[in-house]
């Protein structure tokens, strides 16, 4: 797997969560763009320290990989989450996937995408997607 926690086989991971609308929004959605991806129940196998560390590191606002509607943000209140340092904020959600802002995509050579907007999204997986346009499609394995 690489740092950012995309396959080793190269297609893109999606986390998600099974009861999740907006998840499978975009499940729903990246199958009518043809693009596969390994899907990953968050609450089950949420992305790891280092996998974490990669992710804040690469996001301009680290503090968006909070799900702030969720129970469990809730239940730390916001005023702990802000207080939290860096690897206090990893460390919590590298324990509790309910956490994590959802859907969370990663892919190699395209920016972390959490939460689900298509827009944003066509933009960001255009290279990889089949929809992309005759020019694209040669860049996508079958």
């Amino acid at each position: 797997m690489s740092p950012a926690g995309a396959s080793s086989g190269g297609r893109p991971r999606l986390y998600s969560y099974p009861k999740c609308s907006t998840c499978r929004r975009a499940l729903k959605w990246l199958a009518a763009e043809g693009l596969e991806v390994d899907l990953v129940d968050i609450t089950l196998s949420p992305p790891s320290k280092a996998q974490l560390e990669h992710i804040w590191a690469s996001l301009a606002d680290p503090r968006r990989l909070f799900n702030t509607s969720g129970a469990s943000y809730r239940a730390l209140g916001a005023a702990q989450v802000k207080a939290m340092s860096r690897d206090e904020a990893i460390t919590a959600l590298a324990a509790d996937g309910k956490l994590i802002r959802r859907p969370l995509l990663l892919a190699e050579g395209v920016a972390v995408l959490t939460g689900f907007d298509p827009e944003i999204w066509k933009e960001a997986l255009k290279p990889l997607l089949r929809s992309a346009g005759p020019e694209l499609r040669s860049t996508v394995a079958p």
